[in-house]
């Protein structure tokens, strides 16, 4: 009765109103009367009415900028992925995405299509689009630095830092004496353009070393540690010395400039003095998530905004005032963790990919036409790696490092990444740089950048001082070892749980290891030691718990999937369970029409198809990560899917062929060292057909004939299903009766599948 009354008055409503709407229109027309009204013919042809309009729509600049966003964060996350498998950052990836799109790639090999993705017209929108996610960049690499650590690192780390911005400071000024006539813009003082050289060499890229620090789990060491105090203490160094600089600049002289740096001077007064000890208070008494609401953030992108703005006002770039803003925030690393978090997703993902491209459609390789240009852009990346490196290592030996610690701080000192380009883009919107010496220093970027990683593998190799990989208990082969890798603690306890009833009463002969790996890119350096604690600490709660000892492992990594699959082979354990997530794309509508979508978004697949492996996941709801370390692993995988486990007791374990003999060897650990429960479905009469079956069942009811039961029902009742606690099944198992819908999966319990 209530749905009829709705459905009435709705009817009445919409009708009534409608009619309204109509007759009130038509009235209005008597209206137009001598208001010389010009009413537009409509064509005959409206085809052609509906692509003109189609293309005014392609052609406006909102959906020009949005056509440019969707295909800068595509270009970025692929350069990216690409750039992680071969051990390199992620920005190095998404910077050479940037000079794909320009005209050093696209542009000189598909004119056309750039001058439509990228018109002269459309470029200052992307300019300040890139520059606002460059301001929040800054913001939130002033929040990264760990003020506390360089207080109590200061001596070394001032001394390696200074010597590592003054070497190559004085050796980009010398270059800049040799290449001023052939490279200056005219109209460029040399002291102007000898002072962007210098201050460019000189910069090195703070998040890009951190991150490589943690991938290469150096933070714990004491050379991770000097070398990340140094790298933040160049930060600030080189900032203040870039805000001297750009107000040299800009006022022409150093004794004109001088009113900016004394208003500059005091800029910094205020905001360390004055509005410093505002923001700690309000950050003590909203240091957690739920009360850092919307007035609070307010005040905090406010603080950052005003600096942002008195700084460029003040003469010194939008830039330094969105470091100092960060760089004054309240030290408490939670509140700083929360508000990164708000920040950092749409400024990184979204927003930066657009100054990476922006830097590209700057970078013209294809000026540098002959051996010469050449020849100098060599001259640059020399002076630069001998500046930086050789400077920064001469000042650790210096403070007393060893020779192999003070050539890898040289080698991370001198990655410059994404802080070089932003030096770079501030000197030629000056018109500091001229176009031809802007794409020489965007390659030295690139290259200083990109040969971290292998400096840092060839220091080890000559020092022979390769660190262990596997641990020693780990490289015992005499025992059962189990390594099991969690994203969460309570998946991480009830995957313990499985790997305890596996070895239970097995402790003198069995090693069971708990795995948690974090992207760099999403934990911060400061946050490493809590992350970690927050992660392990209830394994080893539960560990205690289950009377199970557990070996810990916490990485930092850019590429999960390939840690664990590393991890778990160098180890040679006997089984690695890992839990399932589901693909975004499979039981979809759109996942089914667009297949390959998978293939953009996660490349590995299309490797896949073309090695022959996608076969092996026809049909398959596994993740791409999951099906990856399937693919990669040398020795069983458990793929757990988790519908709230509790116990072991009872364990249902269908046997579909005689490929699936192999479980049985799981059925008899758990019987054995667990007392479970094991009902053994013989589904396709598999079990009386081979002996070899028959023989491992009968080896089990030998020793412990209650707690095996063989199966031959071929329905499977709801309530059966409903009182197991778990389903062992065999991955091709799984595979089949995934492919054949099988209705009842629906009642199942928590899964363990396993790839023998």
């Amino acid at each position: 009765m209530t749905s009829v009354k709705n459905s009435l008055f709705y009817v009445s409503v919409i009708g009534g109103f409608t009619a309204l709407i109509y007759w009130v229109i038509s009235q209005g027309a008597s209206l137009e009367i001598g208001r010389q009204i010009v009413h537009k013919r409509v064509e005959s042809n409206h085809w052609n009415d509906f692509l003109h309009s189609m293309v005014e729509n392609l052609q406006h600049p909102l959906a020009i900028l949005l056509a440019q966003i969707v295909t800068i964060i595509l270009a970025a996350r692929l350069f990216g992925w690409l750039f992680r498998k071969i051990g390199q950052p992620s920005v190095i990836g998404e910077m050479i995405a940037g000079i794909v799109l320009g005209p050093s790639l696209v542009g000189m090999y598909f004119p056309e299509f750039s001058a439509a993705l990228f018109p002269s017209a459309s470029l200052g929108n992307l300019q300040f689009l890139s520059q606002i996610g460059l301001i929040f960049f800054m913001f939130v690499i002033g929040m990264e630095l760990d003020l506390k650590v360089l207080k109590n690192k200061a001596h070394d780390a001032v001394v390696i830092s200074h010597a590592s911005i003054v070497i190559p400071f004085a050796l980009g000024l010398t270059l800049a004496f040799f290449i001023y006539h052939t490279f200056a813009p005219m109209g460029v003082a040399f002291s102007s353009f000898g002072l962007f050289m210098g201050i460019a060499m000189s910069i090195t890229a703070f998040p890009v070393l951190a991150r490589i620090v943690q991938e290469r789990e150096m933070q714990k060491t004491k050379l991770g540690t000097i070398a990340i105090t140094c790298a933040a203490a160049d930060d600030i160094t080189a900032w203040c010395l870039l805000a001297v600089v750009i107000a040299i600049v800009k006022a022409g002289s150093l004794a004109s400039s001088l009113y900016v740096i004394g208003m500059a001077v005091l800029y910094v007064i205020i905001m360390l003095k004055i509005v410093r000890p505002f923001l700690k208070r309000v950050g003590d008494l909203n240091a957690t998530r739920e009360s850092l609401n919307k007035p609070v953030v307010a005040i905090f992108f406010l603080t950052l905004l005003f600096s942002a703005y008195a700084s460029e006002l003040i003469g010194i770039h939008a830039l330094f005032g969105a470091f100092l803003a960060g760089a004054i925030m309240p030290e408490n690393n939670k509140f700083r963790n929360i508000f990164i978090e708000k920040v950092e997703d749409v400024s990184i993902i979204v927003l930066l990919p657009l100054f990476f491209v922006f830097t590209g459609l700057r970078t013209q390789i294809g000026l540098l036409n002959d051996s010469y240009l050449w020849k100098v852009t060599g001259l640059i990346i020399a002076v630069a790696v001998v500046g930086k490196f050789f400077g920064s290592a001469l000042a650790a030996k210096f403070v007393g490092q060893s020779w192999k610690d003070s050539l890898a701080i040289g080698a991370l000192m001198n990655t410059r990444g994404l802080m070089e380009l932003v030096v770079l883009n501030i000197g030629y919107d000056l018109g500091v740089l001229s176009t031809e010496i802007f794409t020489m220093m965007v390659i030295m970027a690139l290259v200083t950048t990109f040969m971290t990683g292998p400096a840092l593998d060839f220091i080890n190799f000559i020092f022979k001082e390769k660190a262990r990989v596997v641990p020693l208990e780990i490289g015992n082969k005499s025992k059962y070892k189990i390594l099991f890798s969690f994203s969460s603690p309570e998946k991480g306890k009830k995957m313990l749980k499985i790997a305890n009833s596996l070895v239970k009463k097995q402790a003198d002969s069995s090693i069971v290891a708990a795995m948690h790996c974090s992207l760099s890119s999403e934990i911060h350096s400061f946050d490493v030691k809590d992350h970690e604690r927050k992660m392990l600490a209830p394994i080893m709660k539960e560990s205690q718990v289950l009377e199970q000892e557990v070996l810990s492992v916490f990485k930092v990594t850019n590429d999960i999937d390939a840690d664990i699959i590393e991890t778990a082979n160098q180890g040679e354990y006997d089984l690695l369970l890992v839990g399932m997530g589901r693909s975004i794309f499979d039981e979809t509508f759109l996942g089914r029409i667009l297949g390959f979508t998978t293939q953009i978004v996660n490349p590995d697949r299309l490797i896949d198809k073309f090695t022959g492996r996608e076969g092996l996941f026809e049909n398959s709801p596994f993740d791409e990560r999951t099906r990856h370390i399937i693919v990669k692993s040398k020795m069983p995988v458990g793929i757990f899917i988790d519908k709230d486990l509790e116990e072991i007791n009872q364990v249902f374990m269908p046997i579909f062929s005689k490929e699936d003999a192999f479980l049985i060897e799981y059925a008899k650990k758990l019987i054995n060292n667990n007392g479970s429960q094991i009902s053994v479905l013989d589904a396709e009469g598999e079990i009386k057909n081979h002996s070899d079956i028959q023989e491992r069942i009968r080896s089990i009811e030998q020793i412990a004939p209650n707690h095996i039961m063989i199966m031959l029902d071929k329905t499977i009742r709801k309530e059966f299903l409903q009182s197991q606690d778990l389903m062992i099944i065999s991955l091709e198992s799984w595979k089949n009766i995934i492919a054949e819908d099988a209705d009842w999966l629906v009642d199942v319990s928590s899964v363990l599948i396993i790839k023998p």
